[in-house]
């Protein structure tokens, strides 16, 4: 299981951090250098890269703690913000157990005067996945859900969304995902309020294929459904209108236990995108319809047939969430719900005399299901659900302003075994009165653990594992590690075959009538190196391990080829300590067709800890660049 906290390494470096490339200590990430990534790393086990400057050795100290962060919302009872509170204030305990405060910072919503950040404009060839955001506020995330919302509830929050966008204040920054059988990125962070109406107004409602009830009038009828109406009382079909009720039963079980998966997958795409952006983060989540454990139902022979439990997926998934700083405010989108169950038929056989009872109690439950669901994702990462409510523009204002203005209390835990079990925070305040909203607490794993999840989600589910969204077209850049890419035409020949090494999809390829020529590009990254887990040898070398991926996609999505380095890094003291400055450099080179529209999306991915840093291109962009110089083998 991954860490549940933001887990960082307490590293003290006795030298003077001011950082070329990558930020400076206390300050979070700033834009990374605009000049071109520096010398290839070599891939081979046992190698190491040649150092950039005669930097001596950094000293460190050996001991290493694990940083809980915990962002606290204080507000009196007329749910406004208190100001002006001092670490003093608070106390916090974990299990029980006092600790003690480290770090404490207040934040506050931005004056609707203040200026966002604004991204420098690169050289041609330069790209990055940083994303400047409004120092020391939170940053606003709305995740409009069709996978698990149906479609009449869809168009309601689009009413909503566009009520929101008329009294949002001047400033307030939000980016806009959508979710249906993969996550997109919609929008990405901007205060044009006019730009984002115009997003939602063009985000038309989507047909979710999983959802039992897609339109959302509670009249689909099952093959049982209608089976017993012609039938009748005919008792002799009574046990096969009985199996077939037990495999619609089955089947929608596993529909929800899929679109469980897929949900919690997107939600760490988004986690992963935001983690790289420092501060807090308010994830405004629109669902209809979230169960996440499915109850026995009382409406087939078999109730416990459909029992699925998800703990698993949901625990990973608030991990993710807890250590990239988000918090999750899910809103009902149905709003205020009512029982809208049709009338049923209270005799037959296949009903059993049960019909309407038996479907009321199964609507209760399914609705006690999805709420407690999204109760316990908003307490376990700081949010608050808003459910059984009209006015979803209302909640996201509230969310979105609440959200903004919060405590940040630091502190290192007195008990400090990765034993795996779950630590219960407590923050309170010496005054009495005010209402605090704070993540329960986190699972004490080892920060710097590959999670072992992911096979087990792949072996319940057929959704696609962490890497494989990482790299699909389109989705958002993760952020897990920041990367400086430059990429350019190795040269202005073009090949006839595809570059040693590459994966060249033949079978796409053949389907879309993709031929030669093809021409060389040669991409040069520069990871920072803080990001990626190096651990220290017993000969005083530092160690890492990760990989590099390049795929190239056409307009439509289809990957065409792949590009796949593995790097063993054995660094010297020496060069460890330049390449905390100036980042991990890494080198690869892809074909892509000269005909046609393509992009390149590029991932560094740490195979200790399964952290990701990705970013995508069109080739477009730097296809009539000049190439890039020969580079030097060392």
């Amino acid at each position: 299981m991954s860490c549940s906290v933001r887990c960082i390494q307490l590293l003290a470096v006795l030298a003077v951090t001011s950082v070329l490339g990558f930020g400076q200590a206390g300050t979070g990430r700033i834009p990374p250098s605009l000049s071109a990534p520096s010398t290839p790393l070599p891939s081979t086990p046992g190698q190491t890269a040649p150092a950039q400057s005669q930097s001596s050795p950094v000293s460190t100290l050996k001991a290493k703690a694990q940083l809980v962060v915990v962002d606290v919302l204080v507000t009196d009872s007329k749910q406004q913000p208190i100001h002006n509170l001092k670490a003093s204030d608070f106390t916090v305990t974990e299990n029980n157990s006092p600790q003690q405060i480290v770090a404490f910072e207040e934040h506050v919503t931005p004056p609707p005067t203040a200026k966002a950040p604004t991204m420098p404009r690169l050289p041609p060839g330069i790209f990055t996945n940083y994303t400047p955001v409004p120092a020391g506020s939170a940053v606003n995330v709305l995740l409009l859900d069709a996978l698990n919302t149906p479609m009449r509830d869809q168009a309601y929050v689009r009413d909503q969304l566009r009520e929101f966008l008329k009294n949002t204040p001047v400033g307030t920054r939000i980016a806009i995902f959508g979710l249906n059988d993969r996550l997109v990125m919609l929008q990405g962070f901007t205060s044009d309020l006019a730009l984002l109406k115009s997003v939602v107004d063009r985000s038309a409602p989507g047909s979710s294929r999983q959802l039992p009830d897609n339109v959302g009038n509670g009249g689909t009828r099952m093959p049982s459904q209608m089976m017993t109406d012609v039938m009748g009382d005919a008792t002799d079909m009574t046990q096969l209108v009985s199996s077939v009720q037990q495999f619609e039963a089955v089947q929608a079980a596993v529909d929800t236990q899929n679109r469980v998966i897929q949900t919690m997958q997107a939600i760490n795409q988004i986690a992963r995108f935001l983690s790289g952006i420092p501060g807090r983060k308010n994830l405004i989540w629109f669902s209809g319809s979230f169960p996440l454990d499915i109850f026995p139902d009382n409406t087939i022979a078999n109730p416990a047939a459909v029992v699925v439990n998800m703990d698993d997926v949901f625990h990973q998934t608030t991990n993710l969430l807890a250590r990239a700083q988000v918090a999750v405010y899910p809103i009902d989108a149905g709003g205020l719900q009512t029982n809208n169950v049709p009338i049923a038929v209270d005799s037959g056989p296949a009903s059993s005399g049960m019909g309407l009872a038996a479907a009321q109690t199964k609507l209760f439950v399914d609705r006690t299901s999805k709420q407690s669901t999204m109760y316990q994702i908003a307490a376990d990462t700081g949010g608050k659900a808003y459910l059984d409510a009209n006015g979803l523009s209302k909640a996201v204002s509230t969310a979105i302003e609440s959200g903004s203005n919060y405590y940040t209390i630091s502190y290192i835990p007195t008990n400090s075994a990765a034993d795996g079990k779950f630590r219960k925070i407590q923050v309170k305040l010496a005054q009495q009165g005010p209402t605090l909203t704070y993540r329960s607490g986190y699972y004490a794993d080892e920060p710097a653990v590959k999670s072992k999840r992911d096979p087990e989600l792949a072996a319940v589910s057929a959704q696609p594992n962490s890497l494989t969204r990482a790299m699909m077209r389109g989705a958002p850049d993760a952020t897990d590690i920041l990367l400086k890419l430059q990429v350019l035409p190795a040269s202005n020949d073009v090949e006839k075959k595809v570059v040693p090494g590459n994966i060249f999809n033949t079978e796409p390829a053949a389907k879309l009538k993709i031929t030669p020529p093809f021409r060389r590009y040669a991409i040069d990254i520069a990871a920072d190196a803080r990001d990626i887990h190096i651990t220290p040898s017993s000969d005083g070398h530092y160690l890492f391990s990760a990989e590099v991926i390049t795929c190239v996609y056409n307009g439509n999505g289809v990957l065409i080829n792949t590009a796949v380095q593995k790097a063993y890094g054995d660094l010297s003291p020496s060069t460890f300590a330049n390449m905390r400055y100036t980042g991990l450099p890494f080198h690869q080179e892809i074909s892509v067709p000269v005909d046609g529209q393509y992009y390149l999306r590029t991932s560094v991915h740490d195979l200790d800890t399964d952290r990701y840093g990705s970013v995508e291109i069109p080739v477009a962009s730097v296809a009539k660049l000049a190439p890039q110089p020969a580079v030097v083998s060392r």
